[in-house]
């Protein structure tokens, strides 16, 4: 993709006192330091503001669209700069994989959701330009991988918001810089913030079938027998989750591994329905991420729903995920690249989506 600008970001940009970095066509950047010391870049404009972390796992830590924050409620107000997945948990996007992915199982030795999620970005740019859809800002950036014997990669994210619109872009290249094969999993982790009384619509036929509950539950999760029944009532029918009512026992979590459906496009869709008549949602492309998983957290501390998260495979860890099949190859320096669109929908837009979904699941 071609940039009208690009400023690489140094960690000298980045202090206790904020500072403006540009301005383009009413979009403004703005670098800071968290008091963690964990350097952020804010992105401003029209439609609302998306608070980024260059140099620690280009995480999306914050995304507010007209005037509502949509990330998930944590126990962190702002990003720790510990490397550990649980103890800086909270941002609204994470990156996760690329040498493994999910929890891990009892024969598996990678951290939870593998290296990504924090990982050490070297390099960072503030992207600026214009293209058919106006004009916009986004952060893009390089994390090379290197462990002898096992993997060599560049990963490289990319997010714009634009000026005015509710639709944010975003896409994860990785390109393989060994001579060798090397396995790929990778899922976006996107948590959003739930809204009681929504109602979820999604390019999938929620049966037993398309639409199952996680029941081999992480080391993490200790459930109540309460929630045991309720996961076992929403295996029977999925559709029990499908309005986000304040007493359903999403406490401590629920899983769902959802076989999502392509439009001729080739895209598939999700949304939760606000009381409002606006909607968040999820965009992805199954050919690229064909495993969709729902994961929904609901208790005092932590309040996260994660609409889908597009994966290349269902997050139980490396060994387990091995035996199904579900850990990609790519080859020797080649690359591989997915695309996704997340945000908020109103109006023409919205309904454009329904009926998009409704005509999907006609199909």
């Amino acid at each position: 993709m071609n940039f009208s600008a690009m400023l690489h970001l140094h960690p000298s940009l980045f202090g206790e006192r904020e500072r403006v970095l540009a301005e383009f066509a009413g979009l403004r950047a703005v670098s800071f330091l968290y008091p963690s010391g964990v350097a952020a870049l804010r992105l401003e404009g029209e439609a609302g503001r998306m608070t980024l972390l260059p140099f620690h796992g280009q995480q999306i830590w914050r995304l507010e669209l007209f005037g509502r924050e949509l990330a998930m409620k944590s126990l962190r107000t702002e990003p720790s700069a510990s490397r550990v997945y649980l103890e800086n948990y909270g941002a609204f996007l994470l990156h996760c994989g690329l040498t493994a992915m999910g929890a891990p199982g009892p024969a598996d030795t990678h951290p939870l959701h593998g290296e990504l999620p924090h990982a050490s970005y070297q390099t960072a740019q503030l992207v600026i330009g214009e293209d058919e859809r106006g004009a916009y800002m986004g952060l893009s950036g390089t994390y090379e991988h290197t462990v002898s014997f096992k993997a060599h990669y560049l990963a490289r994210p990319l997010v714009r918001l634009y000026q005015g619109s509710g639709r944010v872009p975003l896409s994860m290249e990785v390109e393989n810089l060994g001579h060798v094969p090397m396995e790929l999993m990778y899922m976006a982790h996107l948590n959003f913030r739930p809204v009681n009384g929504a109602r979820l619509e999604y390019s999938a036929r929620a049966t037993p079938e398309h639409v199952r509950v996680r029941t081999n539950l992480p080391a993490h999760v200790s459930p109540t027998p309460e929630h045991r029944a309720f996961l076992d009532a929403l295996a029977q029918d999925p559709t029990r989750h499908h309005v986000l009512e304040p007493g359903l026992a999403f406490d401590p979590e629920v899983v769902l591994y959802i076989d999502y459906r392509a439009a001729l496009d080739g895209w598939a869709h999700s949304l939760q329905l606000l009381p409002t008549g606006s909607a968040d949602f999820v965009s992805h492309r199954p050919e690229q991420l064909g495993k969709g998983v729902r994961w929904i957290c609901r208790t005092p501390d932590q309040d996260a729903l994660g609409l889908n998260l597009p994966s290349t495979a269902e997050p139980e860890g490396y060994t387990a995920e091995k035996a199904k099949g579900n850990v990609q190859q790519l080859a020797a320096r080649a690359k591989w690249r997915c695309d996704l669109e997340v945000g908020v929908l109103e109006g023409n837009e919205l309904e454009q989506m329904r009926a998009k979904i409704a005509q999907t699941l006609r199909s």
